[in-house]
């Protein structure tokens, strides 16, 4: 075999290797849900060196705001281009990274119990990943992450199920106070929200998904085991409510991070947040 012809095999075979060392970002991949009766869409990310290794990885579930879906994070959040910057900087642990579809269910079990999301993500979608991916199962390798609609679901998800997750990560967090929901109830959101929670005004069980009266209500001294980092802009309307979930956690001697950055409602914060949100729990993940 001529030299020239082995040394074409050898680049062609290392091209091969450094394609399969890359990250891959699998979008819109869907699952069967018995509990919704449809296909469910997510998007995943896996880490550089996914394909080549036997190892399994902790599991960041990052979810997407109003009217966005499952491909946001990665079309106008640039998730990939970032985690893989961290990782490769030495900031965030390789991960797997999962983006499910929420429609505009607000991540919660709607009130009329026809569309039950929330059931949805524990008892099928996290199942699911666990099996289909090299998922860690363990509560220290599990994280959860998501900007306004996503952040509220993900600060609302450690609240109802703090045995799941080691750290969330709310960015602009869609969260409501008593005013705020009730100005949002004349809004065009107003239809929306009487499906999700009953019809009325602030009724029992929006109370139920309420961060703030979940919080406001928690027995002082009990321990979450959940390390917050919050993050939302100083020209934010949603700050307020964020404001609020930092002053309760801090009452409520629960460990967690508070920023408020220069910035709104917008991508480009959002983008600017997620290396650091990365870094956080990854030192989760890592116990450092």
């Amino acid at each position: 075999m001529s030299r020239r012809i082995i040394l074409s095999w050898c680049i062609s075979f290392a091209s091969f290797l450094s394609v399969l060392g890359q990250s891959v970002i699998k979008e819109s991949q869907k699952f069967y849900s018995n509990l919704l009766n449809k296909d469910v869409s997510y998007s995943i990310y896996l880490p550089d060196g996914y394909g080549l290794s036997e190892r399994t990885y902790p599991v960041l579930y990052l979810l997407h705001g109003w009217t966005d879906d499952e491909t946001s994070w990665i079309q106008m959040g640039d998730m990939q281009a970032i985690t893989d910057r961290a990782i490769m900087q030495g900031l965030a642990a390789k991960m797997i990274v999962v983006m499910p579809n929420a429609w505009e269910t607000w991540y919660v079990n709607s009130y009329d119990e026809k569309f039950p999301y929330e059931d949805m993500f524990f008892e099928e979608l996290i199942p699911y990943i666990q099996r289909t991916y090299k998922a860690r199962t363990e509560k220290q390798f599990r994280a959860i992450a998501g900007l306004s609609m996503g952040g509220y679901g993900a600060f609302l998800y450690t609240l109802h199920h703090p045995e799941y997750f080691t750290a969330c990560a709310p960015l602009s967090a869609a969260i409501y106070t008593e005013n705020q929901m009730k100005k949002a109830l004349n809004t065009d959101r107003g239809k929306l929200f009487d499906k999700l929670y009953g019809k009325g005004n602030l009724t029992p069980y929006w109370y139920e998904n309420s961060v703030l009266y979940l919080l406001e209500r928690m027995e002082d001294g009990v321990s979450l085991n959940v390390l917050y980092y919050i993050d939302c802009g100083d020209d934010d309307t949603l700050l307020h409510g964020n404001n609020l979930a930092h002053e309760l956690l801090r009452e409520k001697n629960i460990a967690h991070e508070f920023r408020v950055r220069d910035g709104g409602h917008t991508w480009t914060y959002w983008r600017t947040a997620l290396p650091s949100v990365l870094e956080f729990i990854s030192k989760r993940f890592r116990r450092s």
